[in-house]
């Protein structure tokens, strides 16, 4: 196993964001979009089989209620089913998330990261690259990892 650390068999509990949720609905031509959507659709198969955690939010409810697309609204709120655990936003949660915006995080993303934190999620996944480079640059500043879906399960599988 070479040094790396294997989650296949620990529980792990991810919390996804709206935009890794909505990665199978975006264009597939493109080589990166094609497999960001492989490893969303391999975590929602280890979520369905309960051998991982979904730590979801109220502000992932709200998100996915304002999917313009009725088709597609429905479906991602099917895709709610798998999760185990919702974090509501509460005062607490608020409270992280304004201390998020001082240090540039923004809107649904300082709620989002807030909520991972609260729900002590392993891993905050989302396809959002500027919301990526913004937690490299806080990494010691939040209790949660924020990774792309397929950089994550190519170092998560074994």
């Amino acid at each position: 196993m070479d040094g790396k650390l294997c989650y296949t068999q620990i529980r792990m509990k991810v919390y996804l964001d709206n935009c890794a949720l909505n990665r199978p609905f975006d264009d597939q031509s493109q080589e990166r979009i094609r497999l960001e959507t492989e490893a969303i659709m391999l975590i929602l198969s280890r979520l369905e089989r309960k051998e991982w955690a979904w730590c979801g939010s109220q502000a992932l409810i709200i998100e996915i209620e304002k999917t313009p697309d009725p088709e597609q609204r429905s479906r991602l709120i099917r895709i709610t089913d798998y999760i185990t655990q919702i974090i509501e936003i509460g005062s607490r949660e608020l409270e992280r998330a304004r201390e998020l915006e001082k240090i540039g995080f923004t809107g649904f993303d300082a709620v989002h990261i807030a909520c991972a934190e609260n729900g002590k999620a392993d891993v905050f996944l989302t396809t959002d690259d500027r919301l990526i480079k913004q937690a490299k640059r806080h990494k010691k500043e939040l209790q949660v990892t924020v990774a792309n879906p397929l950089d994550w399960i190519k170092d998560t599988l074994c």
